[in-house]
């Protein structure tokens, strides 16, 4: 396991490991520590270590693909892995996942090659028409930009709201994820996560419960903004924030 936004713990893996190292998985903006993007140091030092040493670069963006950009965050960092694995905002909500990468591997896979890949609902007919129709309305659409504008103004307004009220906290943000993390520093990796806040989070969060806005649960998840949000609600939530750091920040 590496720590994550650790280079040299990537070089140092790759030089005592890496002729036993057959792929990294990663995540390109991690979502369940809360919201923490990889840096471009730490992207790069990966690609670079497994094409030197002929391991499979794969991005897992179940969280990230087609929220944070519709090719995923690997069209945001300029990193393209070997491999990429995603998971149901493919069907809109129900229940799909799916894989895929270079052709060379993915030609291992049955009914070219000879890796077995099967399960009860592979290929179910409802979760891949939903997901068809999903991928058709997001191209047709293309939500990112007011999605970006909108998340812009929710980043923005919260940290303005920690800051004006005194209370110590750091925003992860990576398009429309985010999250407002109650540390005195940036929050980096797992060490610097597990620094928060969280007692000051749970206020935080009834809070913002008692005015009408339901964040994540806990420090530790991402929030989204998503297309049915409006400029209205984002403003709202801004309001709230304020209203509840304020009175926060005499504690």
């Amino acid at each position: 396991m590496l720590l994550s936004n650790d280079p040299q713990a990537v070089e140092d893996a790759f030089a005592q490991h890496g002729e036993r190292i057959a792929g990294v998985i990663v995540e390109p903006v991690v979502g369940n520590m809360g919201c923490v993007p990889a840096s471009v140091e730490f992207r790069e030092t990966l690609r670079e270590m497994t094409y030197k040493h002929g391991s499979l670069l794969i991005f897992d963006e179940v969280m990230t693909g087609f929220r944070v950009a519709y090719g995923g965050a690997q069209s945001l960092s300029g990193i393209r892995p070997d491999l990429t694995t995603l998971g149901k905002i493919i069907g809109g909500g129900l229940p799909v996942g799916a894989y895929g990468g270079r052709a060379e591997i993915m030609n291992h896979v049955l009914p070219v090659g000879k890796v077995f890949q099967a399960g009860t609902l592979s290929g179910n007919p409802l979760a891949t028409a939903a997901g068809i129709a999903t991928l058709r309305v997001l191209r047709e659409t293309e939500p990112y930009p007011p999605l970006e504008r909108l998340s812009t103004r929710l980043a923005i307004g919260l940290e303005e709201a920690a800051r004006a009220a005194g209370v110590p906290a750091h925003l992860g943000w990576c398009n429309s994820m985010m999250t407002l993390f109650f540390n005195k520093r940036p929050v980096t990796d797992w060490d610097t996560a597990v620094c928060c806040d969280t007692q000051r989070y749970a206020r935080f969060f009834w809070g913002m419960i008692e005015r009408g806005v339901y964040l994540p649960c806990s420090q530790y998840e991402a929030m989204f903004v998503s297309a049915a949000h409006t400029t209205s609600d984002i403003d709202a939530t801004i309001a709230a924030a304020c209203d509840v750091l304020a009175k926060e920040g005499g504690k």
